[in-house]
């Protein structure tokens, strides 16, 4: 089990939904947190309202040389939790260029740009903890979400790959797949969502991972199990039931 005494954390994507409740949750624990995210105002309000030290630090993941700077500005701390993303629901029928790439760009790309200035900072001394969100839409290709699955599906694989790399060393990586999530990402959806936690539950669950010595974590239980059993249906039964 982790000690969070005496803990600082950098929060990457933590001005509103889920990022925000996983400041409230390490707040509580006694984290001293570096928030980050595009938006300075919704961050110096999240900051107001921790009941523990918050610095806020402007980033935007799409930026190596922002993300850098944000990193000089944090300082030493003992791990990093990205959060960010972005989405918009559509599909191949209703493909938005644009869009599409912003969900690449922010989701994933902007993921690897991360590591790239943590990465070096950690193995160097041997020591941090990475924690990245997924998404149960990435274990398996789903209609009217290719952008955002395929996204999500490359933050998944570039953790496993980490993972890997670094059991055996001081730096721990953690995976974190949420079903939907009560938030302004989720609210742009007008299909029915099964098992819709509010944030202030999933970070709970979140944070309660991060605890854990455990790599990876998918919730709520019953949507993970459906995703995890559609890994091993064959092609023609798995696309006969989700598309």
């Amino acid at each position: 089990m982790r000690d969070w005494s005496g803990k600082r954390y950098w929060l990457v994507g933590a001005s509103d939904g889920l990022g925000a409740a996983v400041a409230h949750q390490l707040s509580r624990r006694g984290v001293s947190l570096v928030l980050s995210a595009r938006s300075e105002d919704r961050l110096k309000d999240l900051a107001e309202a921790l009941p523990g030290r918050a610095d806020v630090v402007t980033a935007d993941v799409t930026d190596p040389a922002s993300l850098e700077r944000a990193a000089d500005a944090a300082g030493e701390i003992d791990g990093v939790v990205q959060t960010s993303g972005v989405y918009w629901p559509f599909g191949a029928k209703e493909w938005d260029a644009e869009q599409a790439e912003k969900m690449a760009q922010v989701n994933y790309v902007g993921t690897m740009k991360l590591m790239s200035t943590i990465l070096p900072r950690f193995t160097s001394r041997d020591r941090g903890h990475i924690v990245l969100t997924g998404s149960l839409a990435g274990f398996r290709g789903l209609p009217g979400a290719a952008p955002y699955a395929s996204s999500k599906a490359g933050v998944m694989s570039l953790a496993e790959s980490l993972h890997a790399d670094l059991r055996g060393t001081g730096v721990d990586v953690q995976l974190v797949n949420p079903g939907f999530v009560r938030t302004r990402l989720t609210d742009k959806n007008d299909f029915a969502m099964p098992f819709i936690m509010e944030p202030e539950k999933a970070a709970q669950i979140f944070v309660e991972h991060m605890t854990s010595d455990r790599f990876k974590r998918s919730f709520p239980l019953q949507m993970a199990w459906a995703f995890r059993a559609a890994q091993i249906l064959p092609d023609s039964l798995y696309y006969r039931i989700f598309a």
